[in-house]
C-alpha cells in the first residue's frame, strides 16, 4: 500500500481541520501553545485525526505560528493522527523537513495575478519550489507526503475567470514532480455547486485514481453546496476549519473556510461514515471563544443543533 493512501485511504472521507493554520492567517489575536494543545486534543477525542497545524514562517511577522514545533509534536503524541504544516520557500521547506512533519504543504495558484500578489513569484517559479521540495522529500530520512493546493481554482479576485484547463495543467505538473495530494481551492469563494462537480470530476479523471481533495471557503454561502458537489464527484479530502476561521487577503468582507462541524454533519447525513462524534466536537468552539474572543464564529449545527432523530441516513 501506498504511504499517502495508509493516511488518506481512497476509499473513505478523510476531513482536515485548518483551523489551527488556515484559520488563524487573519486573526487579530491567537491562542496560546496551551490552548493549541487543548484543542487538538479535544477533536482527537472527539475523532478527528488530520490537522492543518501552521505555517514555517518568520515568526517575527507571524507570530501566530512561532511555536509550530511545538504543535506538530503535540499531533505526534496522539495515536492516529496526522499533522501537516505549510512551507511556502525553501526557507520553509528545509525546516519542514527538518521538524519531522508528516505531511508539508505547499501553494500554487490558478492565477499568475494572484501568485505573485500572494508569493512575489511568477507560477512557473513557486512550480520550481514544487520540484524540490519533492526532491528534498525524497532525499530526506522520514519521507513527509507532499501536498498541493491550487489557490483560485474556481476564479480569482484580482484577474476574473480562471480557465479550468490551466487548473488541470498545474495539477499534472504537481504530480509529475512528485507530490501526492493536489487539492483544488476556491480561495475567495467564487464557486457554485456545478462548477465544482466538473473540475472535481475532470481531476478525478486525469490522475490516475489518485486520493485528491478540496479546500473551500464560504465567502458566498456555498461551501456545504460545494463541498456536496466535491463528494459527489471523486474528492476524499475535505478541508474544513472550526466555526468557519479564517479568510483571504485577496477576498475583503470575507468569512472564513467552509465550517467544519457543518462539514461532518453533511458527511454524515451523505453516507460517508468520518468517526467523529459532532457532539463533542461542537464544545471545541469553548476553546476559540476562550482564546480568541473577539474573533467571529459561524456555522449552522452549533446554532440549532443535532435534530431529534440524530444525523439522517439515507434510506431506498
Amino acid at each position: 500500500m501506498k504511504k499517502v493512501d495508509a493516511i488518506y485511504p481512497p476509499d473513505r472521507i478523510s476531513l482536515r481541520e485548518v483551523g489551527l493554520r488556515d484559520g488563524l492567517q487573519m486573526v487579530k489575536t491567537h491562542p496560546s501553545t496551551e490552548g493549541k494543545k487543548h484543542w487538538i486534543e479535544l477533536e482527537h477525542e472527539a475523532g478527528v485525526r488530520h490537522f492543518e497545524v501552521g505555517s514555517f514562517l518568520p515568526a517575527k511577522h507571524y507570530p501566530a505560528f512561532a511555536d509550530v514545533l511545538s504543535v506538530i509534536d503535540i499531533v505526534k503524541s496522539l495515536s492516529g493522527a496526522h499533522g501537516a504544516a505549510l512551507a511556502l520557500n525553501k526557507r520553509g521547506t528545509i525546516d519542514a523537513l527538518a521538524s519531522g512533519v508528516p505531511e508539508v504543504g505547499c501553494v500554487v495558484s490558478a492565477s499568475e495575478e494572484h501568485n505573485q500578489a500572494n508569493t512575489k513569484r511568477s507560477r512557473e517559479e513557486t512550480l520550481s519550489e514544487v520540484d524540490n521540495l519533492c526532491r528534498l522529500r525524497d532525499a530526506s530520512d522520514h519521507k513527509p507526503l507532499v501536498s498541493v493546493g491550487i489557490a483560485m481554482s474556481f476564479g480569482c479576485s484580482i484577474s476574473g475567470a480562471v480557465d479550468p484547463i490551466e487548473v488541470l495543467r498545474i495539477a499534472e505538473r504537481c504530480y509529475e514532480a512528485g507530490a501526492d495530494i493536489v487539492s483544488l481551492a476556491d480561495t475567495v469563494g467564487y464557486a457554485g455547486p456545478r462548477q465544482v462537480a466538473h473540475l472535481s470530476k475532470a481531476l478525478a479523471s486525469l490522475n490516475g485514481g489518485r486520493t485528491f481533495g478540496v479546500h473551500l471557503h464560504d465567502t458566498r454561502g456555498m461551501g456545504i453546496a460545494n463541498a456536496s458537489a466535491a463528494l459527489d464527484n471523486g474528492a476524499r479530502i475535505l478541508d474544513g476549519a472550526m466555526g468557519g476561521l479564517g479568510g483571504c487577503p485577496f477576498a475583503p468582507n470575507a468569512t472564513g473556510n467552509v465550517v467544519f462541524e457543518d462539514l461532518v454533519f453533511l458527511c454524515e447525513s451523505s453516507g460517508f461514515r468520518t468517526g467523529i462524534d459532532l457532539e463533542k466536537l461542537t464544545s471545541v468552539r469553548s476553546i476559540i471563544v476562550r482564546e480568541m474572543p473577539t474573533e467571529p464564529l459561524y456555522g449552522g449545527l452549533a446554532k440549532a443543533g443535532l435534530p431529534l432523530s440524530g444525523i439522517p441516513e439515507t434510506h431506498i
